[in-house]
């Protein structure tokens, strides 16, 4: 059961941890594109 919760919480964790860092990720690009559209 302990271990079923751990594993459990740890997927939900990451899941969204990696939308966080994608949204931000982007943002900063929408950012930078808008200072800077010659950078790419």
């Amino acid at each position: 059961m302990s271990n079923d919760k751990d594993a459990k919480d740890k997927s939900g964790k990451k899941a969204p941890a990696k939308s966080l860092k994608e949204k931000r990720t982007a943002k900063a690009a929408k950012r930078n594109e808008k200072s800077s559209p010659s950078v790419t």
